[in-house]
């Protein structure tokens, strides 16, 4: 309606004024605008924990160093370097020959005081030996026993055995060498378990304890991820450091772990079910945070909602306060998007789908 129009010869003067103001408060008729294209991102609930991060050192779950108890040259060695032996397999064998003739003589007496001992108790049965005698021929045949079972435990000293099963060292002796008491044969390490110490201040002392699930990280595989669990808390604290050991517990199933690598380690403490969203999708607003829900249920509508964040971890975030899981977000184009809006989703990003093939398959769409 303008000044010009018929409308306006029948009204009176004075009210042309008051609708020329009306006219020009009333809002003109907007073009159709098209929806926003973002990419959201749905609220997880998933496992999380606080985490607390050190570096350890690895030791074998048993290791030792075999070494010889007598004085003799080494006749057979029966392992190679980095073998992995079984508990009770022989590595090595000192010459033992006069320790066998010493046991055969003992056998050979053996049986002759255990026959003289059936004879007589024949005899004592018929009344024509003394019982006297019987007890003496007994008591000689358990002396010769009991040194036959002496030189068979020191014929064990010229027998090295694996004492349990796991991967032996260097190979640093042969055949013919002369050994000593003390003399280092070969090294045993059980490596299909590693235990894993690290130290920790002591103000977490408090929420460390047996069972707590950890990561540990090595340079020598950067791309692989070790899973154990504490073991043990130490019962001292560092007086100097202020801090305590823990020991934890690494499988190692393909033996690739060694004693002695340095091992960065992350303590899950803390565990628990939480509400997780990407960091993307929070608009920090002084010391407040927000997020842009889409309403699916309103044709894609967008809410600005406060939350309360928790801990954070690289690319997540905790959400401990606003959201509920399985609500959808903004993701990309936050800055684009304001309340009441209607967005266009273009996908929604996870773990399966990436943000560059969203887009991708976007761009294929529009030809």
């Amino acid at each position: 309606m303008t000044p010009s129009s018929p409308l306006f010869r029948f009204l009176p003067s004075r009210l042309l004024p008051a609708l020329l103001v009306l006219a020009l408060l009333l809002p003109l008729p907007l073009a159709a605008q098209e929806s926003t294209p973002v990419i959201g991102a749905r609220v997880l609930q998933e496992a999380w924990s606080d985490p607390l991060e050190a570096l350890g050192t690895l030791r074998a779950d048993e290791s030792v160093t075999l070494s010889a108890t007598v004085t003799d040259t080494v006749v057979e060695v029966n392992f190679r370097d980095g073998q992995v032996v079984e508990a009770g397999e022989l590595l090595v064998r000192l010459q033992d020959a006069e320790q066998q003739a010493q046991l055969r003589v003992a056998q050979a007496l053996r049986d002759e005081r255990r026959a003289a001992v059936e004879r007589l108790a024949q005899l004592q049965s018929r009344n024509l030996a003394p019982r006297a005698d019987v007890e003496d021929a007994r008591a000689r045949l358990r002396q010769v026993e009991a040194e036959i079972q002496g030189l068979e435990a020191r014929l064990t000293n010229y027998r090295v055995r694996a004492p349990f099963d796991g991967v032996v060292g260097f190979r640093n002796i042969s055949v013919g060498s002369l050994v000593t008491p003390g003399t280092e044969l070969v090294t045993l390490d059980k490596v299909d378990v590693m235990k894993l110490d690290f130290s920790v201040p002591e103000v977490f002392l408090a929420i460390l304890a047996p069972g707590l699930p950890l990561t540990a990280h090595s340079v020598a595989f950067p791309d692989e991820r070790f899973d154990g669990v504490v073991e043990s808390v130490g019962s001292r604290v560092d007086p100097v450091s202020r801090s305590v050991t823990v020991r934890a517990e690494l499988d190692n199933p393909e033996l690739r772990l060694r004693p002695g690598m340095l091992m960065e380690v992350v303590v899950q403490r803390s565990p628990r079910e939480a509400v997780v969203v990407p960091e993307s999708v929070l608009i920090p607003s002084g010391d407040r945070q927000f997020v842009l829900v889409i309403d699916e249920a309103d044709d894609n509508r967008v809410e600005r909602r406060e939350v309360k964040v928790g801990e954070r971890r690289t690319g997540q975030a905790e959400i401990v306060e606003g959201l509920s899981g399985g609500e959808l977000l903004v993701a990309h184009g936050v800055q684009r998007v304001r309340e009441g809006d209607q967005v266009q989703l273009l996908g929604i990003a996870d773990d399966t789908t990436s943000v560059s093939e969203i887009l991708a398959a976007a761009r294929e769409e529009r030809g």
